[in-house]
């Protein structure tokens, strides 16, 4: 079919290919595929407590945002409620008149 250039050109890209891929990829790769600031530097990085009164800090501040959150939609729910309530009498008062 093909002659013998068709052969060389052939063995040329299967040896090429390969080779051209590795150093494509293999070169330079700090500044080609690198996203600058992807890891977070350690003072904004969380820092794990280790000593007993860190720990004992953490798990206060902790508690102390879960009861905020806590109050916060209680407070939330009751307004929906009272809400609720005023529609409800509202309809109440609309259909007796």
């Amino acid at each position: 079919m093909g002659g013998l250039n068709l052969e060389v050109f052939k063995f040329g890209m299967y040896v090429m290919f390969p080779i051209g891929i590795m150093y494509y990829f293999g070169t330079n790769l700090d500044n080609r595929f690198a996203v600058p600031d992807f890891w977070p530097k350690p003072e904004q990085a969380n820092k794990v407590p280790l000593e007993r009164d860190e720990i004992h800090a953490e798990l206060e501040r902790l508690r102390a945002r879960r009861l905020f959150v806590r109050d916060r939609r209680l407070a939330e729910e009751a307004r929906q409620q009272q809400l609720q309530a005023q529609a409800q009498a509202q309809d109440q008062n609309d259909s007796q008149s």
